[in-house]
């Protein structure tokens, strides 16, 4: 027998609407006279999908306890999510990839994203250098529940892996140039990972990979915490982009949510200081920003609420190809609600209330 929630009197897009949600998923958006859950008129976004995120808490998804963290991401406003590894040994990896990720009182992971290991060594970031490695196909092949993989396109053997991995490929931690990227799109990679960040810069006449990003229409992901990307640059790639091609990530580490101190990334140390993780060297590492937070910030920096919203829940869906991101019929039913202080009320997880 099936599952019904009724969700009433949410503000959508400035209008009152009761939604109707049947094993979790949407059937109407409207008004009905079926006694449900009363929200008051508090407005409703769309939950939010984080497509590049390592972990928070205290948790990482190298951890490899990926429902205990999806409990986590639920709590913060992240409805869906993408855990994502580290640059690690193939067995480190394949344990991430095949651990238990169902939660039904959690976030729900939407495929894993492997950030490394096929990145330029010379644009490591704050991944471990001991386990980078040129694309192998071979190995792609034998992982199991990959949704992205992160690539720099200039490594021998990269354009074989982004025309036949059967995953989003992403272009990052990489020296590639502008030439570089338009061939990559060619071969079916779709977006840039943490743009500006672990590339080469925009230069009047080598635009590199943002360039080739905006020419072949690729998505780009952003670290919307005002730390890893000025708040003039996000708006900037917001004006070339727009809500349909921008997606807002986290990125975020174990610290997430902790106070100050030392933090293990991917089998390295990292320092976190005023909120700003750093490694040993002083490279920025990962954020300690949820997503939620990212999207305060980008309205804060003068980015539209809706657009913001969207960019961290439709876009990503749509690049992922996922049924999520709307609040429409037929669309999973994944909500958060927002008290009068714009703050998280309620979280909704396939009609379920977290």
């Amino acid at each position: 027998m099936g599952t019904t929630t009724v969700l009433k009197n949410l503000s959508i897009s400035g209008e009152i609407a009761d939604v109707i949600c049947e094993n979790g998923v949407i059937t109407s958006v409207g008004k009905t006279s079926l006694a449900g859950i009363d929200f008051g008129g508090k407005r409703a976004y769309p939950g939010l999908v984080d497509i590049h995120t390592h972990g928070m808490g205290g948790m990482d998804t190298m951890d490899a306890e990926i429902v205990s963290l999806a409990k986590l991401y639920a709590k913060s406003g992240t409805t869906s999510f993408m855990p994502t590894t580290m640059t690690a040994d193939k067995h480190s990896i394949q344990k991430v990839l095949e651990a238990e990720s169902v939660c039904a009182d959690g976030a729900e992971v939407i495929g894993f994203h492997l950030e490394g290991p096929y990145i330029n060594a010379e644009l490591i970031g704050a991944q471990n250098p001991d386990h980078v490695r040129l694309p192998d196909y071979s190995e792609i092949e034998a992982y199991k529940n990959i949704g992205m993989i992160t690539i720099a396109p200039e490594l021998d053997g990269a354009m074989e892996c982004i025309k036949k991995a059967n995953a989003v490929i992403s272009l990052g931690h990489t020296a590639a140039d502008y030439e570089t990227g338009l061939q990559a799109a060619k071969m079916g990679a779709k977006c840039l990972t943490h743009t500006f960040n672990a590339m080469l810069p925009i230069h009047h006449r080598m635009p590199g990979l943002v360039g080739a990003a905006l020419d072949a229409d690729m998505y780009v992901q952003v670290i919307c915490d005002g730390i890893h990307i000025h708040p003039a640059v996000i708006r900037m790639l917001y004006k070339l982009f727009g809500a349909d091609k921008m997606v807002l990530i986290s990125d975020s580490m174990r610290a997430t949510g902790l106070d100050d101190g030392n933090y293990d990334l991917g089998g390295q140390i990292m320092t976190v200081q005023g909120g700003v993780a750093r490694t040993a060297d002083g490279a920025l590492a990962g954020s300690t920003s949820t997503l939620f937070e990212c999207v305060k910030n980008a309205i804060r920096f003068g980015i539209p609420s809706e657009d913001a919203f969207k960019m961290a829940s439709e876009t990503p869906a749509k690049l992922m190809g996922i049924n999520k991101g709307k609040l429409a019929v037929g669309f999973d039913c994944d909500i958060i609600v927002l008290d009068d202080k714009d703050e998280l009320d309620s979280v909704i997880v396939r009609g379920t209330v977290i």
